[in-house]
C-alpha cells in the first residue's frame, strides 16, 4: 500500500500525548469542541472521548473544518499528532496555521480510495494520534464499528466526514452531527449522542 512508509513513520512515534488519558472525571466528560454553545448542547459537554464522531454533510465545504479547527489547534499546540487521511482537497496550510494549528504536528496521509479506510483505522488504533480525520465514502456499518473500536483502543478522537445521505442508516458512532445550510450559517443538528437524548436545538455556525 502506498500509505505504508508515511504511516509507519507516524505510528512509530512514542512521545505523543494521548487525547483520552486523564482523570476519571475527564473520562466521563467530553473534549471541548472549542464552541461553548455546542459544548452546552452535548450531554458530555464536548466531543466524546475515545470515540468516533460522524459529520454528515450535504456537500464539501459547508463549515466542517471551521467546526473542527479549534479542537485540532488545541491538540496540535499541546504537541499531539493530528492525522488527516486522504482529504478530498489539499488543506490550505496558511489557513490552518492562521486557525492555530501547529503544522509541525499535522500529518497528511495520502492514500488511494481502496487504502484510505485501512489507513484511517490504523491511525485511530495506533495510540500515536490525538485526532484523526477521514472521509470514508464506502464504509458500511461493520467498517464504522471497526473505526469506533479503533478510536477506543487508541484513546483517540475520530472524525468521519460523510455524505448526508447516510443519515438514514444506523451508525455505531458515539456522536452524529448533520450539517444543514441556513442562509450564511450552517446549523449542526445532533442526530445521535452518547450520554443522553439528542437535543432538539441546533448549533449555528456562521461562515468565518
Amino acid at each position: 500500500m502506498n500509505t505504508a512508509p508515511e504511516l509507519q513513520q507516524l505510528l512509530s512515534a512514542q512521545t505523543l500525548w494521548h487525547a483520552g488519558r486523564g482523570s476519571a472525571k475527564e473520562g466521563v466528560e467530553g473534549q471541548s469542541t472549542g464552541h461553548p454553545a455546542l459544548d452546552g448542547l452535548l450531554p458530555q459537554r464536548g466531543w466524546p472521548r475515545r470515540a468516533l464522531t460522524e459529520l454528515l454533510l450535504p456537500a464539501d465545504g459547508v463549515g466542517e473544518l471551521q467546526l473542527l479547527l479549534p479542537t485540532l489547534a488545541r491538540l496540535s499546540q499541546a504537541g499531539a499528532a493530528v492525522a488527516v487521511i486522504a482529504p478530498p482537497y489539499l488543506p490550505y496550510a496558511p489557513a490552518w496555521q492562521a486557525a492555530g494549528v501547529s503544522l509541525q504536528h499535522l500529518q497528511l496521509i495520502d492514500a488511494a480510495p481502496r487504502d484510505a479506510l485501512w489507513a484511517f483505522e490504523q491511525c485511530l488504533r495506533s495510540g500515536a494520534c490525538a485526532a484523526v480525520l477521514g472521509w470514508p465514502k464506502q464504509a458500511d456499518a461493520q467498517a464504522l464499528r471497526r473505526l469506533q473500536v479503533a478510536a477506543d483502543t487508541g484513546q483517540c478522537l475520530g472524525f468521519a466526514l460523510r455524505d448526508r445521505k447516510h443519515a438514514a442508516n444506523p451508525s455505531p458512532a458515539a456522536l452524529r452531527l448533520e450539517a444543514v445550510r441556513n442562509g450564511q450559517a450552517t446549523q449542526w443538528q445532533v442526530r445521535k449522542c452518547r450520554g443522553g437524548p439528542a437535543p432538539s436545538q441546533a448549533f449555528a455556525l456562521r461562515a468565518g
